[in-house]
């Protein structure tokens, strides 16, 4: 894991520059992001500790855990979250033809119109557009140009705390979320894999941007 930097350099954000890599702004903001839910017990407890520091966040979701946990995707929306497709399987684009990868992104979607509350306003079908982050950042070129043909924003990141990884220690971890700023979107995991090093990064990361006067959106 050590190949990939825990902040994005320009010139990969210049050349990949039809996804979105992080957000300009003037405010103090950042988005928060978590892959691979819905979790039981993993995902709740995200949301528990969001819910204390009034903050919002964006879950790309896998639609195998959308099925299987449905309860959770409904809670995740009820806290005024926005949900974004993670592919059905957590499949890898580079190992996949354009079709067999569209085709799992677009059953995903499915699952979240069918699975989501009518009556919570989820801002990205408002706008028409669809949110997406490829498993494992691996997509190709071809992938990533149909996806935005069918109307999909390609989310990636600015920032990899790097909580799946069990041969970093959480204090690791930490400092990695630290070098977040203004615009960053950082990528969390509320996954088991990753339960431990975000558990305890979280709180703190929450804790320590909210006294610097930082606030936590959605992405849309």
């Amino acid at each position: 894991m050590k190949f990939i930097p825990v902040r994005t350099p320009f010139f990969i954000r210049r050349f990949y520059s039809n996804y979105t890599w992080k957000k300009p702004t003037n405010k103090k903001v950042i988005y928060l992001t978590f892959d691979d839910g819905p979790t039981p017990e993993i995902t709740t407890w995200v949301l528990d500790q969001l819910k204390k520091h009034q903050a919002k966040a964006t879950f790309f979701c896998i639609g195998s855990n959308i099925e299987k946990h449905p309860e959770i995707f409904k809670a995740i929306q009820l806290q005024g979250h926005v949900i974004a497709n993670h592919t059905q399987n957590h499949i890898k684009g580079w190992q996949h033809s354009v079709e067999t990868y569209l085709n799992d992104v677009e059953l995903t979607q499915e699952h979240i119109k069918n699975f989501s509350i009518n009556s919570i306003e989820n801002s990205s079908e408002e706008k028409n557009k669809k949110l997406f982050r490829p498993p494992h950042g691996q997509i190709k070129k071809s992938q990533g140009k149909a996806l935005i043909k069918n109307g999909y924003e390609i989310i990636m990141w600015s920032i990899l705390t790097f909580d799946w990884d069990n041969n970093i220690t959480k204090n690791s971890c930490l400092r990695n979320a630290f070098k977040a700023n203004s615009g960053d979107i950082v990528v969390f995991h509320d996954s088991i894999k990753a339960s431990k090093n975000m558990q305890y990064v979280l709180p703190i990361f929450l804790e320590y941007y909210k006294e610097k006067g930082f606030s936590f959106e959605v992405l849309n």
